[in-house]
């Protein structure tokens, strides 16, 4: 048995089971980009009752999110894109990566390289992101966990455009 499972090329070719896993992929990615994006604005600028105040805007009802209602979503989409990510990575050393040297685009190699080592990093620090966010009312724990979050959301926000970059440099059907 191969990258993929016998019985899967007897329902699609591998052209296609390549692009419909770099799909559930990317859309893996943008759940886990804005689970992030709302828990960091939520530690970052959370929201505080004003007296008075009419409607709340977009940005203050983006903002107002239960950021400990995240961390869970967080850690399993993370190691689902992160096993997605592995699997593609496979069929991108061959086919996308060597390409890539041989035409002299190190600078893209090489952010895509320091994806790859931001994504297993994030993956390491998953633990500490639980266990700070797993007692959320805990204040002994507010600065670790808001820098933490934070530090997550930047890397996943670089991940997702690195993700992007290369693959408008040398893509699927390329």
């Amino acid at each position: 048995m191969g990258l993929l499972p016998d019985f899967v090329l007897d329902y699609v070719d591998v052209g296609t089971f390549w692009t419909i896993l770099m799909i559930v992929h990317g859309l893996l990615a943008v759940a886990l980009l804005g689970a992030l994006t709302h828990q960091a604005m939520s530690v970052l600028m959370p929201v505080r009752q004003v007296a008075g105040a009419g409607a709340p805007g977009f940005v203050t009802r983006f903002r107002a999110v239960q950021g400990a209602g995240y961390a869970a979503a967080v850690c399993v989409l993370w190691i689902v894109t992160f096993i997605f990510g592995a699997w593609i990575y496979t069929k991108y050393r061959m086919y996308v990566r060597i390409p890539i040297e041989q035409q002299g685009f190190w600078k893209t190699q090489g952010v895509f390289e320091l994806k790859e080592h931001l994504a297993t990093i994030g993956l390491g620090l998953l633990p500490i992101y639980w266990l700070f966010w797993k007692d959320a009312k805990n204040p002994d724990y507010e600065s670790a966990r808001k820098w933490l979050t934070v530090t997550l959301a930047a890397m996943v926000w670089f991940m997702f455009l690195v993700g992007h970059i290369v693959n408008n440099v040398r893509g699927f059907g390329s």
